[in-house]
C-alpha cells in the first residue's frame, strides 16, 4: 500500500488525499494492484506483437538488423517477470528500481525499434504506455520525468537524422517538439484525472462504509426493540419483522416470517385491515386489537402505522409497529409503585410517633394489669406493635437516597466471626436453636461491609428462609466460603418448596410478597444493601444433602485484614456451579444435618 506522499512529492492517484474522507490503506493498496496488474497484462500483450513483427520482418527479411528478435523476447521476458513474480512498488517513491525496470525498459526498446525503423514502420504512439502508466500508477513527477525522456528521444533523434538548418530538419524538430508537447500534456491530464477518480472513489467507498455501519446499527436497534416492527408492502406481504413483531405474531422467532400475509390467518384479520385503511387513507392510523393464538393465551396489543415516503412509481412501504399492552400496564404499575413507595414512606414517617406512643402506654399498661387475660391482650399489642415498627423501618430504610458505599472507607470485617455472632442472636431472638446449621469455611476473608448492614443482610436472609423451612433439624443452612481470590461467597439454604416462576421474576422488587403478612421489602433491602457495597445477590435452586432446597448467595468483595495469626482451615476456590454440599466437602466439612448450632 503506498505511504502519504511527503511534501516534495506530488500526490498520485492512490496516495493519502487532504481532508477526512480517504480510503484504507488496504482499499488504496488492492485498487492500486489491479490497475498495476492491468498494465502489466497490456505491456505483455504489446511485447508480444512486436516480438510477432520483428520474427515476422526477419522471416521476410524486411525488417532491420537481427539483433531487434532478441531485443523484443528480453522485452517480453521482462514483462512476464514483472506481471508474474514482482509485488508493485510504492508511487509514493518515483525513482524506485521497478519503475526504472518498467518505464525505463518501455522507453528504452520502444526507442531502439524507433532508431532501427525501416520502411514506414513508425513506432511514437508506442511511447504513450509508459507515459500513461508512469502518470496513472506513479507521481505527477515520475509522469514528467517520463514525458521529457521521450521528449528529449525525439529531439536527439530528429537532430541525427536530418541536416541542420534544413527543410527536413526543421519539420522532424517541429513534429517531435509537438509529440513531446502531446506527451506532456498527456502525463498532466492522465494523473490529474486520475486523482480526481481516486477521490471520488474513496469518497464513494467512505460513504458507503458510513451507511453500511449506520445500516447495521439501525438493524441492531430494531432487533433489540422490544415493539415488534413489521414492514408491509401494499399487497400485505410482511417485508420483514423484528424479533419482538415475530416472536408477537408466530410465538417464535423464525426467519421465514418475511414471506408471511397478513391475511393468512384470521387472527391477523384486524391487522391486515389496519395496514389496507393506512394505504387508503394514506395517513398514520393506530388501534388496540387482540390475537388470538390457538396455542398459547391471546394477547392485547396496541398497533400504530407509519407510511413511508413514495418514490417515483413506488406505492412506498407501511411499517406497523406492535407494543404488548402487559409491558405498557407493567411499566404504569412500575410507575405507580414508586408513586406509592414515596406516599408509603411519608405516611410511614407519620405514623411512628403515634406508634412510639402505643408503644409506652402498652409498656406502662402491663405494669399495671395482673389478670391473665389482660397479661395476653397486652402482648398481642406489643407482638403487632412491633411488627408495624419492622414495617415502618423497612419503608423509610427503602426511601432513603442511599449512595454506593466506598468499600475502601467501610469497616473491614471477619467474616465468619461476625456470621457466627450474628446467627447465634437471630437464633436466640428466633428460638430455632436446631433449625440453623452454620457452616463457616472462611476463616480469612474479610469484607469490607457496615456491620449493622450485615445484619440485616443476614436476618432478612434467614427471617425469609424461616417461613419457608419445613422447620426439621437443619432445615437452614448458613455457609460462608471463598469464591476465587478476591470475592466471599455468603449463603443461607433453606428445604423449603421451589419457588413458582411468576414469583422469581419479581423476587428482589419492591412491595411483592407472596405472602400476605409480609411488606414485601427484605428481599429488597437485601439488593440494595448488597449493590451499595460492590455485591451481588441471587437465588437458585439447588441440591444440599439429596435434599433439594433454595438457596439464596451473596458474592461480597473481600477486603484486605490486618496481620493475623496464621488460619487453621485453608482457602480454597470453587466454581459457582458446585453445590453447597460438594464444596464443604472439599473443604474437610461435611454438612451433617444433625448437628446443632452450639456444636459449630
Amino acid at each position: 500500500m503506498a505511504r502519504d506522499v511527503s511534501s516534495q512529492f506530488a500526490p498520485s492517484w492512490y496516495s493519502a488525499f487532504e481532508g477526512s474522507h480517504v480510503q484504507s490503506r488496504e482499499q488504496r493498496m488492492r485498487a492500486f494492484v489491479r490497475l498495476w496488474r492491468a498494465f502489466m497484462r497490456a505491456r505483455v500483450f504489446i511485447a508480444t506483437v512486436l516480438l510477432a513483427l520483428q520474427v515476422f520482418m526477419l522471416v521476410s527479411q524486411t525488417g532491420g538488423p537481427n539483433w531487434l528478435v532478441v531485443v523484443c523476447s528480453a522485452h517480453l521476458c521482462a514483462a512476464l517477470v514483472t506481471l508474474y513474480l514482482w509485488r508493485p512498488a510504492e508511487q509514493a517513491a518515483p525513482m524506485h528500481v521497478q519503475w526504472l525496470l518498467t518505464i525505463g525498459v518501455d522507453v528504452l526498446v520502444f526507442a531502439l525499434l524507433q532508431s532501427f525503423q525501416v520502411g514506414s514502420i513508425n513506432y511514437t504512439a508506442l511511447f504513450a504506455l509508459p507515459v500513461l502508466l508512469a502518470s496513472i500508477l506513479g507521481s505527477l513527477t515520475l509522469a514528467l520525468a517520463t514525458a521529457a525522456s521521450v521528449t528529449l528521444y525525439l529531439l536527439g533523434e530528429a537532430a541525427l537524422h536530418a541536416p541542420l538548418f534544413s527543410d527536413l530538419s526543421t519539420a522532424r524538430f517541429l513534429q517531435a517538439a509537438l509529440t513531446g508537447t502531446g506527451f506532456f500534456l498527456v502525463g498532466v491530464l492522465a494523473n490529474q484525472l486520475a486523482i480526481r477518480l481516486a477521490r471520488e472513489e474513496a469518497l464513494t467507498a467512505s460513504s458507503q462504509a458510513a451507511a453500511r455501519a449506520q445500516a447495521q446499527v439501525n438493524e441492531l436497534v430494531i432487533e433489540s426493540l422490544t415493539v415488534g416492527v413489521l414492514v408491509v408492502d401494499p399487497h400485505g406481504v410482511v417485508r420483514s419483522a423484528n424479533p419482538a413483531a415475530q416472536a408477537m405474531l408466530l410465538g417464535q422467532v423464525s426467519p421465514q416470517a418475511a414471506k408471511l400475509l397478513l391475511s393468512a390467518r384470521s387472527s391477523w384479520q384486524h391487522l391486515a385491515h389496519l395496514v389496507n385503511e393506512t394505504f387508503a387513507r394514506g395517513e398514520a392510523l393506530e388501534t388496540e386489537t387482540t390475537i388470538d393464538n390457538e396455542d398459547r393465551p391471546s394477547q392485547r396489543l396496541h398497533a400504530r402505522t407509519r407510511l413511508t415516503a413514495q418514490s417515483g412509481r413506488s406505492a412506498g412501504l407501511c411499517v406497523l409497529f406492535l407494543e404488548d399492552l402487559r409491558e405498557v400496564e407493567a411499566r404504569v404499575r412500575t410507575e405507580k409503585l414508586a408513586s406509592m413507595g414515596r406516599m408509603s414512606a411519608a405516611v410511614a414517617h407519620e405514623i411512628r410517633n403515634p406508634l412510639s406512643a402505643i408503644t409506652q402506654a402498652n409498656a406502662l399498661l402491663d405494669e399495671e394489669v395482673q389478670a391473665p387475660a389482660q397479661k395476653r391482650l397486652t402482648r398481642m399489642i406489643e407482638q403487632n406493635a412491633q411488627r408495624l415498627s419492622r414495617i415502618v423501618d423497612d419503608i423509610l430504610n427503602v426511601a432513603r437516597a442511599q449512595p454506593s458505599q466506598d468499600t475502601t472507607s467501610a469497616p473491614s470485617l471477619p467474616l465468619d466471626q461476625t456470621v457466627r455472632q450474628i446467627a447465634h442472636e437471630w437464633v436466640r431472638q428466633s428460638k430455632a436453636e436446631r433449625i440453623l446449621g452454620v457452616h463457616a469455611h472462611a476463616p480469612a476473608a474479610h469484607v469490607g461491609f457496615d456491620p449493622e448492614h450485615l445484619r440485616r443482610l443476614l436476618i432478612n436472609l434467614l427471617d425469609n428462609a424461616l417461613r419457608h423451612a419445613s422447620g426439621k433439624p437443619s432445615s437452614i443452612r448458613l455457609i460462608t466460603q471463598p469464591s476465587g481470590s478476591e470475592h466471599v461467597r455468603l449463603s443461607v439454604w433453606s428445604d423449603g418448596q421451589a419457588l413458582e416462576a411468576s414469583v422469581m421474576r419479581h423476587l428482589f422488587e419492591p412491595f411483592f410478597s407472596s405472602e400476605s403478612r409480609s411488606s414485601g421489602l427484605g428481599l429488597y433491602i437485601c439488593r440494595e444493601l448488597c449493590e451499595r457495597y460492590g455485591a451481588q445477590i441471587a437465588y437458585r435452586r439447588t441440591r444440599l444433602d439429596q435434599r433439594e432446597g433454595n438457596e439464596f448467595y451473596a458474592l461480597i468483595p473481600a477486603a484486605s485484614a490486618a496481620p493475623t495469626r496464621e488460619p487453621t482451615q485453608q482457602s480454597l476456590s470453587y466454581p459457582m456451579g458446585d453445590s453447597v454440599a460438594t464444596r464443604a466437602e472439599h473443604q474437610g466439612h461435611p454438612l451433617s444435618g444433625d448437628t446443632p448450632l452450639a456444636t459449630r
